[in-house]
């Protein structure tokens, strides 16, 4: 049975979901299978037609959505390119997805945009900086956004906020919600000689509306130390599936997505990881709280 995606436009439903990938449009056209609900990354569909429209526009009417972009670069010093803010807004209003999603990352700087998710410092300037870019995006789209915690590989000296703190003041101050993804935590507490399962307790649930699973890889540093890399590219692994269970313990029931960007596998491995988070959800009581602040950075920097 589907959502009935009329009556679903104020979040997504508490079950797992896939991100929804060329390879597997027809099968799920044809076959309807037994899924939560699709993410998809918005900058594929900013053209004004062709095949991928033609696709989305199918399993939307099937499917509760989920826009999980990669381009805005909000941590990054430049102004937001209005011209892909605009193409954004375009495809949030032609299939108003339950839930829209960017990263706490950057990824364009002076005109040069570049192929990755790439960290900002944690200092007054950045939480400045992404704080306006929020409210931009939020004046401009309509509608709340939530802010995904990054991997990380390098510290910044100049750090002068811790990222859980970094992360709670900007829902505080823009009333955007937060995107808990399990798999970076374990990526960038791994770098980083942290533990996964603290950050994961200290962690603000209650503005959390989406959670991401992913598998990760590993590579060495010059030094010859390890060094996972968010891969997205594999099944995900026993330790991230632990911190999941924590999380759940936590806070509660969450829509969850399982990514797989790359080495796209047949739709029936990506079907299993789906379903074995989605046995985990149904482990664990429904969210209770899920608030979102809804005040100003002004109201916030009084108390």
């Amino acid at each position: 049975m589907h959502l009935d995606i009329k009556h679903s436009i104020d979040g997504l439903p508490n079950r797992a979901g896939v991100g929804l990938k060329a390879e597997h449009y027809n099968l799920i056209i044809e076959q309807e299978p037994d899924i939560g609900w699709f993410e998809v990354h918005p900058e594929n569909y900013m053209g004004a037609g062709g095949p991928p429209h033609k696709y989305l526009s199918k399993i939307r009417a099937l499917y509760a959505l989920s826009v999980h972009g990669v381009g805005l670069s909000i941590g990054g010093a430049d102004k937001l390119d209005k011209r892909h803010l605009a193409r954004l807004k375009q495809v949030i209003d032609r299939y108003e997805p339950q839930s829209f999603s960017e990263h706490l990352a950057w990824s364009s700087h002076q005109g040069r945009y570049f192929n990755d998710l790439l960290a900002a410092p944690y200092t007054c300037a950045t939480f400045q900086t992404v704080c306006d870019h929020i409210d931009e995006i939020h004046n401009t789209i309509g509608r709340t956004m939530l802010l995904e915690n990054p991997a990380t590989y390098i510290c910044f000296e100049n750090s002068v906020i811790e990222e859980i703190d970094f992360l709670s003041s900007v829902v505080k101050a823009t009333g955007c919600g937060l995107l808990l993804d399990v798999n970076n935590v374990f990526v960038s507490c791994t770098n980083h000689n942290l533990d996964p399962r603290d950050y994961i307790k200290r962690f603000p649930h209650q503005y959390v509306g989406e959670i991401h699973l992913a598998g990760h890889g590993e590579d060495y540093d010059d030094a010859g130390a390890k060094i996972l890399i968010d891969a997205h590219d594999r099944e995900i692994c026993d330790e991230v599936w632990e911190l999941y269970e924590l999380a759940l313990q936590v806070g509660g029931q969450v829509p969850t997505l399982v990514e797989w960007d790359n080495d796209i596998p047949a739709w029936e491995v990506l079907y299993s990881q789906a379903q074995l988070a989605e046995t985990r959800l149904e482990g664990h009581g429904a969210k209770t709280v899920n608030n979102r602040p809804g005040v100003t950075r002004e109201m916030a920097d009084e108390k």
